[in-house]
């Protein structure tokens, strides 16, 4: 264990965070247009979305940095709406780093101790420690144009980090590094907020990185959230067609009910009866639209099998892409439906072509009406 780890426990655990019917306009124009959100206490919570969706715009009020047009902004029970920045006692960490330039890396660091009035002594007993935890000990005399940008992003988190807040906010930190050095950054975030234990709100348009680092993620979607839930349940049980796509790819399916068996929803899709899931049962004869992820379809006559309900549909290849771990297959159906399957790159699967028509498969379970 590094030597500071001990020292950055001691901060206990995190904030818990409370956005009331959060607004913010613009001329008018609403940036969020009314956000309701419970953090608990040590969460590491993404909100994720598209450009203009809001959620940098939410992270700035919780800031402080932007001021709600109307709403609440509570941390552990206390309203900090009329609160200065400089009081919320809040790390943040930015895409661009904010380092100084003409400052060393311990004096960066240390910055925001001297602030608060902390001594020499103890302000370089606390860095010393924050250069342990992000793994650059040694790097304090450095200056930022000699370190690369990954470790100008852990000399920016170390400063966010070296006053013990209970909650640190992150604004597209690893947006503008490489994407192996942003992978390995990814795995290090989450064991920070593990050896931390405080909050961590962290805002990224990256769906991949979302998954990885989070407890749970917020998607949202013209200035509201559009579902929030752990990374797994909001990829396979996406509430909408929006949430759907936007996070990782999907399949959509236009379909009619007929029915409803054994809380199944069954529907006819291109001739092809297809059983979905739903949280809410919709009507017979009611227009549809049913998902399911490209990595679960498989073509019907290869080597996987499952005994698990499946439903089935005729389609024709239509193109056939080599990706080295994946082979990625357009597919048509008869009333030019398309759908793409991904299925593993390996010698023993056979790889299709262009023009062959092929039965695929996939489970009831995977299918869900959007």
């Amino acid at each position: 264990m590094a030597a500071g780890l001990t020292v950055m426990n001691a901060a206990g655990r995190g904030a818990k965070v409370t956005l009331n019917d959060l607004e913010k306009s613009y001329d008018r124009a609403a940036a969020v247009a009314g956000v309701s959100l419970d953090v608990d206490s040590g969460e590491f919570l993404t909100l994720l979305g598209p450009s203009g969706s809001g959620k940098t715009t939410t992270l700035m009020m919780i800031a402080g940095f932007e001021t709600p047009t109307r709403g609440d902004i509570a941390i552990d029970g206390k309203s900090v709406v009329a609160m200065p920045p400089h009081h919320r006692n809040i790390g943040m960490v930015f895409q661009n780093y904010a380092l100084f330039p003409h400052l060393s890396v311990a004096d960066n660091i240390g910055f925001p101790l001297k602030q608060r009035g902390v001594g020499k002594a103890e302000r370089a007993k606390l860095v010393g420690e924050a250069l342990e935890l992000v793994h650059l000990p040694g790097y304090g005399d450095r200056y930022p144009r000699q370190l690369s940008g990954g470790q100008q992003q852990r000399v920016a988190f170390a400063r966010a980090i070296v006053f013990k807040p209970r909650l640190l906010l992150m604004d597209e930190p690893l947006g503008a590094l490489d994407k192996q050095l942003r992978e390995n950054l990814q795995l290090e975030m989450r064991r920070l907020h593990a050896d931390l234990g405080i909050t961590f709100i962290y805002v990224t348009h990256d769906q991949e990185e979302a998954l990885v680092m989070s407890d749970r993620i917020a998607v949202m979607n013209e200035g509201l959230v559009a579902q929030v839930g752990r990374p797994e349940d909001l990829y396979d049980r996406p509430g909408s067609r929006f949430v759907a796509a936007f996070l990782g790819e999907s399949n959509f399916l236009p379909a009619t009910v007929r029915g409803i068996e054994h809380d199944v929803v069954v529907a006819e899709c291109d001739g092809a009866i297809i059983r979905a899931l739903s949280a809410s049962p919709p009507a017979t004869g009611e227009k549809v639209t049913l998902t399911t992820r490209p990595e679960r379809i498989r073509f019907a006559d290869g080597a996987w099998s499952s005994t698990a309900p499946q439903n089935r549909l005729s389609v024709t290849v239509t193109e056939a892409l080599f990706a080295g771990e994946r082979c990625r297959y357009s597919l048509q159906a008869s009333d030019g439906t398309a759908m793409v399957l991904k299925e593993p790159s390996s010698a023993a699967i056979r790889r299709r072509a262009v023009g062959e028509r092929a039965e695929i498969a996939w489970s009831v379970a995977d299918t869900i009406l959007v």
